[in-house]
């Protein structure tokens, strides 16, 4: 996949990007509009569905807000690559059919063309001349995220099993 970079900086949280000021009781057009305002004015208006959100360090830490992650695919955010993610937003991300990557983002700018290749565990920025070896994603997750989340897979293939 090849999208552009909107990077953000280190220990963004989930209430930068789903505030509780807005849960309950905006719908969650209102409250994409309104992500990561706080750390970077105007993002959610400049950013292009199909995107990646290029991040510091503990990207979704905080609480377990999954509604995050929703408005996150609400904007159309096609993966997330920082060198680290809290634990349980990593884990709703792809139980809702969202990429997230670990990987180092240093040198990456604002607006620039990143491929990310989940089944040979690449990251590239061409115009940079970075390429960067990314974690191996397991099969099980991989199918996973092609399905768009755990749900969908599951109900796909009712039948699955973990195999040791």
């Amino acid at each position: 996949m090849l999208n552009r970079a909107y990077v953000l900086g280190n220990d963004v949280n989930t209430d930068l990007c789903c505030s509780g000021k807005y849960l309950p009781g905006k719908d969650e057009a209102f409250i994409a509009s309104q992500a990561f305002e706080a750390i970077s004015p105007g993002f959610a208006a400049r950013f292009v569905s199909g995107g990646v959100i290029v991040a510091g360090e503990h990207f979704g830490i905080n609480s377990s807000r999954e509604q995050a992650v929703h408005i996150l695919r609400r904007m159309g955010v096609a993966a997330i690559v920082a060198p680290s993610f809290g634990r349980q937003f990593f884990r709703n991300a792809i139980n809702n059919g969202l990429v997230v990557v670990e990987c180092d983002t240093t040198d990456i700018a604002e607006g620039d063309v990143i491929a990310l290749d989940l089944e040979t565990s690449v990251l590239t920025v061409a115009q940079r001349q970075i390429t960067r070896a990314l974690p191996a994603v397991p099969e099980a997750i991989r199918a996973i995220l092609r399905e768009g989340g755990l749900i969908p897979f599951l109900k796909k293939y009712p039948d699955w099993q973990v195999t040791a």
